[in-house]
């Protein structure tokens, strides 16, 4: 869609609210709203102006007038508000300088695909990411001096299994068991058409969907996969994706959540990513007859994303509550290792089809906290750095972890235990990324400075609830 075919839907559609949305660098939504009278097709060149210094990780104060500019190939109608409403997804710019701000997110993996084409003989990468997330019925938490909790609850949670009902009605049962949400069919699975809403929904503002289901955790645990496409297109849909179902949920008096780890001693929710990179019409990573029919170029691609791997998870698991998922057990993707078939491996090889054209690798230690166009990009190069370097992962292990011999195990190491370590990680690690000044010196000493300052210390200082159960009475 073009400028011009903006202002007709506009026109067309009776649009009354044009909505403009862009993302901050941990990675969410930001918007504000024009009046569809005031705004016309000279936004598209000249941008729109806002406060950049009250956006997290972006101006200081005294540098605070940034621009945006409406891509007008993201145009959407606003399936929630009252008022006809147009949402476009911007790029920031610099007006000082004339220039694409080096810090929003969405340039970045605009720079990360056109590096891409310079750097390889791909025209194009595919990411295909699986988040998944809880929807729950209630959520509490609070923090101050001298308390801090949070109570999470969900009618679906087995915890809630012997609870009497509430005003004269019954507990009829059917809650799901830990660890055993994957797949029931209603009545246990509670939330078909919740799902289906979203699913719908989703496509109705033009975001492919290829399946929806509950997921292992008790409590509402739920993933809708999003049909595979280019970087940045992937990126804009994974920031819809998770507005779309916050706001279904919200519809049903339910609230999502995209923590990695909610609840504890059950499933935490991942962001499997699905990657391949293509040339015209031929899939660079196929050869048949190979390891699971990978090509030399998968291999060393693989190999550049567990070269990486803690430097990467600053951007793909870049939260406290990350690591809470990342541990042993659970299926935690925690092996710097590849298999075509275990799922507790850093990169897997789906077997699912032996065509050339479904030939991927899946790298599963990301998780849905992470920014996308920060954590696609991120990935890319890593795998761009294995292909220049021709990087070899270690030789692929196909049997289960968990049973390796002392000797066996001591040779598969394991992503960081922390965002500490991965913050470490990525400060020692990070020139692959700065490859076609895809990232930026300052972007990174920038999300380094503020996940320790805003993230790392407040929970490493505060007192945690189980420490009192530990050692009150020390």
């Amino acid at each position: 869609m073009t400028a011009t075919e903006v202002m007709k839907l506009i026109k067309d559609k009776g649009i009354q609210v044009v909505d403009l949305k862009f993302v901050d660098l941990p990675g969410l939504w930001q918007h504000f709203s024009v009046s569809a009278k005031e705004f016309d097709e000279s936004a598209f060149s000249e941008g729109v102006g806002f406060d950049g210094s009250s956006i997290r990780g972006f101006q200081e104060i005294h540098e605070s007038d940034m621009l945006l500019v409406p891509d007008p190939a993201s145009a959407f109608v606003d399936p929630f508000t009252a008022v006809p409403t147009l949402s476009l997804i911007c790029d920031v710019r610099d007006p000082i300088h004339e220039s694409a701000y080096t810090r929003d997110p969405r340039h970045v993996a605009k720079k990360a695909e056109e590096h891409l084409k310079k750097a390889t003989k791909a025209d194009r990468v595919y990411f295909g990411p699986e988040a998944e997330f809880y929807i729950l019925d209630s959520v509490r938490y609070d923090q101050s001096y001298n308390y801090g909790y949070y109570h999470i609850d969900s009618e679906e949670g087995f915890w809630n299994s012997g609870k009497e009902g509430e005003n004269g009605s019954k507990n009829l049962g059917y809650k799901t068991r830990y660890k055993e949400g994957y797949f029931p069919v209603p009545p246990t699975d509670s939330l078909q058409d919740i799902r289906s809403e979203m699913m719908l929904t989703l496509e109705k503002v033009g975001v492919p969907v290829e399946v929806h289901h509950h997921e292992v955790g008790t409590a509402g645990q739920t993933e809708i996969d999003l049909r595979f496409d280019t970087l940045v297109k992937m990126a804009d849909n994974m920031m819809k994706y998770k507005y779309i179902v916050k706001n279904v949920a919200l519809r049903h008096g339910k609230t999502v959540t995209f923590m990695p780890k909610p609840i504890f001693q059950d499933n935490g929710s991942g962001m499997h990513v699905h990657q391949s990179l293509w040339s015209d019409k031929k899939n660079l990573f196929y050869k048949k007859g190979g390891y699971a029919d990978l090509s030399e170029t998968a291999i060393h691609y693989i190999g550049g994303l567990l070269a990486h791997a803690p430097a990467l998870l600053a951007f793909c698991a870049p939260t406290t509550n990350s690591y809470r998922r990342l541990v042993p057990g659970y299926e935690a993707p925690i092996n710097l290792m590849y298999s075509q078939r275990n799922r507790s491996a850093c990169v897997r090889i789906p077997v699912y089809s032996r065509s050339e054209k479904s030939k991927r690798i899946e790298f599963r230690s990301p998780d849905p906290s992470a920014n996308p166009y920060l954590a696609l990009s991120a990935m890319l190069m890593a795998g761009l750095d294995g292909i220049e370097r021709k990087l070899q992962p270690p030789s692929p292990i196909d049997k289960d972890l968990y049973e390796l011999s002392p000797s066996e195990k001591a040779k598969v190491k394991s992503t960081p235990g922390s965002l500490d370590e991965t913050l470490a990680a990525l400060e020692k690690d990070h020139d692959f990324l700065l490859k076609g000044n895809v990232f930026t010196s300052d972007l990174i000493e920038t999300w380094l400075a503020y996940k320790r300052k805003k993230e790392v210390d407040p929970v490493r200082l505060r007192p945690h609830p189980h420490e009192f159960a530990l050692y009150y009475d020390v």
